[in-house]
């Protein structure tokens, strides 16, 4: 028995025969000299292998239900490589330049991509050289008429393994035999790991020798909570591991139970449990675990996968989810790029400091005509529904004046085009800035509610990097500061007489539940699997013990003074 740890990507836990899956390298190029007379030739059979390619991309569109939203970005995505211009071009030149064989040219240029995106400072530009890497395999296989396995014709359940699993497989995956996925490469932000997380496939990242160390048919123990994979586990561990598999089950039909109560304290205070979404398809899964509606729909993923949406592109997807929510409250935040998120087809200057730099609201009204496009898509598919609008890393007064104006414009646009749109739209803006909670009074005379982003608002209000792993462990949402500025926040919303609300991952964190409800937050947003629990426990809650609590909290002068009274005070479990 070995364990291997890795990242652990997609919640869940998993116990099967290792799946080895190799097919995904990159195959072994020829290369030799073409005559001039040759190069049109060449060139046609380039064009008729990316046309296969096209043709094997869009027939995936059919493959499954399931995951289709985050299914159809990345082949849509894909047939934006496949037709990009400047690849093409590249490749003609490379192949007129060197005369040597297409494939070889589709090789170095499919290389020279991949290492162009790969160095850059931007993590969603390095994630989209997975993309062309896969591209130009795909157009490799055709060239060279090698028939690849498939994962979409697994028969069997497996666990699968792999060293770098292409987006193109991930679509295509038989979902219904897939019952874990182990990697040694990819992110949190890869293609592939949202679509496990979409389909509810335990997944873990980054173990880098995982396909060395795996021999197909072995046994493993994928735990997707905590990042472990175990190799030949011995039969007391598997005996332990189903165990806890049917703790879980067991958990997940008590908390189910609850999916139609209300989240409401012993001593009847009512608060609302909603979801955050990135995808349309969400909303099912957001139903199915009880949500009350969405406070956070990402709707960025509208335009980094495929360039920037188009406002009929955008209008047809916050429709489909006020459809799906059928008249349950829907909260879109406004696009947030920029920073470490860059749309393809926006070019912008590189920043030092991404995070410190033109992203979020800066970035919408620094593009006035995109971001009007994006205001004008909410407005005509607010008639379908209840809908919010939320403006992201607001840090002044002058910036929410300024998100306003832009929406009023819309609204006029609307009218003149005869474009019916709802008449009662509340606007709120988030607080992730410290500066924006500072002015939380100021800020609530402009808004309909606050909704605390309470990654950013302890990223900025602690200045750590939660992703560098040399200061991560300072990355404390117990920090006595933070707690004080989510108490600030929800107290200036109170007194202006609107909603608090919070859509970080603090919202979902079992051990803030307690402390949350004696700040008074009034609406919880987390990822629709975390609705369950956090309802379990605020059922069980009295909001008086809660404001003690939280009474005792505001006396800490370290995390670990507040952890010690989390402790004593139940709050965390």
């Amino acid at each position: 028995m070995k364990k291997l740890t890795g990242v652990p990507i997609s919640k869940g836990i998993a116990i099967g025969k290792a799946f080895l899956f190799l097919d995904a390298d990159f195959p072994e190029t020829p290369r030799f000299h073409i005559e001039n007379n040759q190069i049109d030739e060449e060139w046609a059979r380039f064009l008729v292998a990316v046309d296969e390619a096209k043709e094997n991309v869009k027939s995936l569109r059919g493959v499954q239900k399931s995951g289709a939203d985050e299914r159809d970005d990345i082949l849509n995505a894909h047939l934006l490589m496949l037709e990009d211009v400047e690849f093409h071009t590249q490749i003609k030149k490379r192949l007129e330049r060197s005369l040597e064989n297409i494939e070889s040219a589709v090789w170095d240029v499919g290389r020279e991509f991949y290492q162009m995106l790969m160095a850059s400072p931007v993590s969603y530009l390095r994630e989209r050289a997975v993309d062309i890497a896969d591209v130009t395999k795909q157009i490799l296989n055709i060239l060279l008429n090698i028939k690849k396995r498939s994962l979409a014709d697994l028969t069997e359940d497996v666990i699968v393994v792999t060293r770098e699993l292409p987006p193109s497989e991930a679509v295509a995956m038989n979902k219904r035999h897939v019952k874990a996925l182990v990697m040694g490469a990819g992110s949190q932000t890869s293609h592939t790991a949202i679509l496990a997380k979409a389909f509810e496939i335990p997944a873990v990242f980054g173990i880098s020798a995982i396909a060395e160390e795996v021999s197909q048919g072995d046994t493993l123990i994928v735990d997707g909570d905590s990042g472990a994979v175990i190799l030949k586990p011995t039969a007391k561990k598997i005996e332990k591991y189903r165990e806890i598999i049917a703790q879980a089950s067991e958990k997940k039909v008590a908390q189910e139970a609850l999916r139609d109560l209300p989240a409401e304290t012993t001593d009847g205070f009512r608060v609302i449990l909603n979801a955050n979404i990135e995808f349309p398809e969400e909303t099912e899964q957001a139903l199915r675990y009880g949500a009350e509606g969405i406070g956070l729909y990402r709707s960025e993923f509208l335009f980094l996968n495929t360039g920037y949406a188009e406002e009929e592109e955008q209008f047809r997807a916050y429709a489909d989810v006020l459809k799906a929510m059928k008249g349950k409250p829907v909260t879109v935040r406004t696009v947030d790029v920029g920073g470490d998120k860059i749309p393809l087809d926006i070019r912008v200057i590189e920043e030092k400091n991404p995070l410190l730099g033109l992203r979020a609201i800066r970035f919408s009204l620094a593009h006035p005509e995109l971001f009007k496009a994006q205001l004008r898509a909410i407005l005509r598919a607010s008639v379908f529904g209840v809908v919010k609008i939320m403006f992201p890393l607001i840090s002044g007064l002058t910036e929410l004046d300024a998100a306003l104006s832009m929406l009023e414009e819309a609204k006029k646009e609307c009218r003149k085009k005869e474009q019916a749109f709802s008449s009662h739209i509340e606007v709120g803006c988030m607080i992730e800035i410290p500066a924006a909670a500072v002015i939380a009074d100021i800020l609530a005379e402009k808004s309909n509610f606050f909704s605390l982003g309470a990654n950013d608002l302890v990223q900025y209000s602690l200045a750590v990097d939660r992703n560098n792993e040399q200061v991560s462990y300072l990355s404390q949402p117990f920090h006595p500061a933070i707690i004080r500025l989510i108490k600030r926040t929800i107290d200036e919303a109170h007194s202006a007489g609107i909603k608090a609300a919070m859509c970080g991952e603090l919202a979902g964190d079992p051990r803030a539940t307690l402390v949350l409800l004696g700040l008074g937050l009034d609406e919880f947003s987390m990822n629709a699997s975390q609705i369950p629990l956090v309802k379990q426990i605020v059922r069980k809650a009295s909001v008086e013990k809660c404001r003690a609590l939280v009474k005792k909290i505001l006396t800490c002068k370290t995390v670990k003074d507040v952890e010690i009274i989390m402790k004593e005070g139940g709050g965390q479990p």
